[in-house]
């Protein structure tokens, strides 16, 4: 055990300098190689050195271009193999874990960049060949795919590889039976004179292939038929990664993680998950946009006191998206007054609904040759919801054509990212959020009420959260005051969805109240968002009455605690039992606004140190309902203990632990 542990560490030192050399230098080519590498690389160069950023609507029709490196901020990369099935959304599933997954980058997890992707990996003991990058939609897993394409093309790393190819999924998936050498002269037809000399050494060889979710075939890594000469795209990358075809070539994928729930991973000598922005990385993001101090201040003080929004801009499309609604606001009125900051979008769902809103107003004035705002937006919406219940998010012109979509006009190109050349043309939602929004917007214009009972259904049906977004929308548009932004340019939205959506909700809670399994509760703490986005506090109070709110044992995050807070605060005085949640001092900043309604509160065995001890005073001193409290189990003692001691002596409180 000692002499093998004793030649890994050789092998490693001995080999590192000359990796890293390597890196640096290159490989000496043929005069003929090298020229052709020269036009490689100013092919890539030309596909990668600018970002593409689109400007808010109104401001210009043309998105703007940046070079990739004034605009570009590091995502934070981490080393992961942990690829469950997630019960939850996984856009929500990685924000509640986003700030819990940076803490242990400090200690358990590796933080890589990307420069290290193909270096020694010391949990898979060896210098990987094939690596796995996932991120949820809208992270930056192509943004970060086309800088590392575009440091290799500049030379700043990775220059062991002669020649890097970069495919995405949705591309092959035109093609038919093809050969390798078939796949790679498909895009890139100058190699033809030299792609024989170019497989000639594998080692030398990168493949990069973007988004295997949107592969619409399911890619068997485990698959024991490998590599035809001529065979569909998929075998020739499983030959890639498992390396019976070009024995030593290095192989870079990227997937959302919902996919790789059905993968074998373990072909992968590395996988690494894409964690997105870190509070810095928002704030910067929030300047470059905005590029004025003023407004990106109160634009991100905004965001950041409110929790829905704040969690999920640690994906920067979603930071766009919410910058691009705010910079909307902001113009709208030229002083920036406390009327028109308590007026901004308060949940996703009335963030989506002024984003669009404002987009239709920038395009009232142009009808598009008679094709009206709601015509549009039916016909995307209901070929948007057939993508979230089909988990698709890829469409191409037999999509367009089959739900009447027209893509000739100004609004069309608000809400959808074309790619490819004709005729293989693909459509995108600006971002998977987007689409969920239409989905559940077209229930309100074209209403159903068997269809819509029918969607509600099979999206409780789906196991992988895949509907859970939407669903929130739906209860979200079942506020009329959310819904009337939207009025003047689609007319009245039905009254009548919202009545089925709120009877929905209101069946809901009576199922949960009669059983204590933790999975139970986790579906409670479900309807409680549910109920926040509806904005109904009639509705919570109805729904929630005067029942005791048990989590016991259920971990709340801060944004769990903020979604109770709402709930508490809409309702009667109650029991709570908060008993080993998991809560910490953020959490417990969030939940005191609500301590005035609550009579009992159960807060044991949590994570509350002296630092909670100023927040719990504040809460007591201001209400005198409160007549059970317990906080046993917590590490209270310090110099603010003093503070809540003499709360208490001032509190209605009867029964203290």
């Amino acid at each position: 055990m000692t002499q093998s542990y004793h030649l890994i560490f050789l092998s490693i030192g001995e080999g590192l300098p000359d990796q890293i050399l390597l890196d640096e230098l290159g490989h000496s080519l043929t005069p003929e190689l090298k020229d052709i590498q020269e036009k490689h690389k100013q092919y890539l160069m030309e596909k990668t050195e600018t970002l593409v950023e689109h400007r808010p609507p109104g401001t210009t029709l043309e998105p703007q271009r940046f070079l990739i490196n004034e605009r570009y901020v590091d995502l934070i990369v981490v080393s992961t193999d942990q690829f469950r099935e997630r019960p939850q959304n996984e856009i929500i599933q990685t924000g509640v874990k986003h700030e819990e997954c940076l803490k242990e980058t400090q200690t358990r997890l590796e933080h890589i960049s990307p420069n290290k992707l193909f270096r020694w990996n010391p949990q898979s003991q060896c210098v990987p060949h094939a690596v796995m990058v996932s991120g949820v939609p809208g992270i930056g897993k192509t943004t970060l795919m086309q800088k590392f394409v575009y440091d290799w093309v500049t030379g700043k790393h990775y220059q062991r590889f002669a020649f890097i190819f970069f495919f995405r999924f949705r591309d092959l998936t035109r093609l038919r039976e093809v050969s390798l050498e078939e796949m790679i002269l498909h895009q890139y037809p100058y190699l033809e004179s030299q792609i024989g000399d170019i497989l000639q050494d594998p080692e030398r060889l990168l493949f990069i292939f973007d988004g295997l979710d949107e592969s619409i075939h399911q890619i068997d890594f485990r698959s024991s038929k490998l590599f035809a000469y001529r065979t569909e795209y998929g075998k020739i990358v499983v030959s890639l990664v498992r390396q019976s075809l070009l024995k030593g070539c290095s192989v870079l994928i990227t997937s959302r993680p919902t996919r790789l729930t059905s993968v074998d991973t373990r072909v992968f000598q590395r996988i690494a998950e894409i964690m997105g922005f870190l509070h810095g990385d928002r704030r910067i993001f929030f300047n470059n946009f905005f590029g004025n101090e003023e407004l990106s201040e109160k634009a991100f003080h905004y965001v950041e006191e409110n929790d829905m929004l704040y969690t999920f801009c640690y994906i920067p499309s979603y930071c766009w998206i919410i910058c691009t609604v705010l910079s909307m606001c902001f113009r709208s009125q030229p002083t920036i007054t406390d009327q028109l900051m308590t007026s901004l979008p308060k949940t996703v769902t009335q963030l989506f609904v002024t984003f669009v809103s404002n987009i239709l107003a920038n395009h009232s004035q142009n009808k598009d040759g008679g094709h009206t705002a709601w015509e549009l937006l039916t016909s995307i919406g209901w070929m948007a919801e057939h993508g979230v219940m089909n988990h698709m998010i890829v469409f191409d012109e037999r999509h367009l054509e089959s739900f009447s979509v027209r893509n000739d006009n100004h609004v069309f190109s608000s809400f959808m990212m074309e790619s490819g050349q004709p005729p293989d043309v693909d459509y995108t939602f600006l971002h998977l959020t987007l689409q969920e929004f239409f989905a559940a917007l077209v229930h309100f214009m074209n209403n159903n009420p068997e269809r819509l009972q029918k969607t509600l259904d099979k999206a409780e049906s789906y196991k992988d959260g895949r509907a859970e977004i939407f669903l929130r929308f739906l209860c979200g548009l079942s506020d009329s005051s959310t819904r009337s932004l939207l009025k003047s340019h689609v007319g009245e939205l039905s009254t009548q969805a919202a009545r089925h959506v709120i009877a929905w909700i209101q069946k809901k809670i009576p199922e949960q109240r009669s059983y204590k399994s933790t999975e139970d509760q986790r579906d409670l703490l479900n309807v409680f968002y549910y109920l926040y986005e509806s904005r109904n506090k009639a509705l919570v109070a109805q729904c929630i009455g005067s029942n005791k709110v048990d989590f016991y044992n259920v971990p709340l995050s801060p944004l769990d605690c903020s979604v109770l807070s709402f709930i508490l605060q809409s309702c009667r005085e109650r029991e709570v039992d908060l008993f080993s949640c998991n809560i910490q001092n953020e959490g417990l900043r969030k939940l005191i606004p609500a301590l005035h309604k609550i009579k009992s509160l159960r807060l044991g065995n949590n994570y509350l140190t002296d630092s909670s001890c100023p927040h719990l005073a504040s809460g007591i001193r201001n209400n005198q309902t409160l007549r059970t409290l317990i906080l046993s189990g917590n590490y209270l003692e310090g110099p603010h203990f003093r503070d809540l001691m003499e709360a208490l002596t001032t509190s209605q409180i009867e029964e203290l632990q």
